[in-house]
């Protein structure tokens, strides 16, 4: 019995040992991306896409503003600190860093009414088809390949549109960035 679980003992030992062995391994060989720079403008598929959701937008008579794309991580950081450290309402729970924004790979958008001025109704139908115009930006998003704010479980994003390549924020933290 004793024989027994020594060698059970042993058996676990050298698995485990083994297992440590392929996690180093594995580690190792991991590209390192620690040196690359962060983006300092939008990444040049979501550029071209954000244009052909406005285009896209337009010829159905709804006019979009794009109110933000690119963010560097200092604009990010002040932004968070809006209603917290500084006046304001809280805005954004993502601090420098932490945004698709600082990527190059979201964008934000509201609507034009009629007289011009930026709206975030998401029940107007400024085309005056029966449908919100909101949504139907949203269904154009979506098939142009952008993944909505809306649609999150957590903290709604409503003007928030990105694409992530498959890239977490951590991926993108460690250097990692789209073909």
């Amino acid at each position: 019995m004793r024989n027994k679980r020594k060698k059970r003992g042993r058996t676990i030992f050298i698995f485990l040992i083994f297992i440590f062995i392929l996690l180093l391994y594995w580690k190792l060989n991991q590209p390192e991306y620690s040196d690359v720079p962060m983006p300092t403008e939008m990444n040049p598929v979501v550029n071209e896409k954000k244009d052909i959701l406005v285009q896209k937008a337009g010829d159905i008579g709804i006019r979009v503003v794009i109110t933000e794309d690119f963010r560097s991580v200092e604009e990010q950081d002040r932004l968070y600190e809006q209603g917290r450290t500084t006046e304001g309402s809280i805005v954004t729970y993502a601090k420098g860093g932490e945004s698709y924004h600082n990527y190059g790979l979201a964008i934000d958008f509201a609507l034009l009414d009629i007289n011009g001025v930026v709206i975030w109704d998401m029940n107007y139908d400024g085309n005056g088809n029966g449908k919100s115009d909101w949504s139907e930006v949203v269904k154009i998003a979506k098939a142009l390949g952008f993944q909505w704010g809306g649609d999150w479980a957590n903290f709604k994003d409503y003007p928030h549109f990105q694409m992530d390549f498959g890239l977490t924020i951590e991926d993108l933290q460690k250097g990692k960035r789209p073909e």
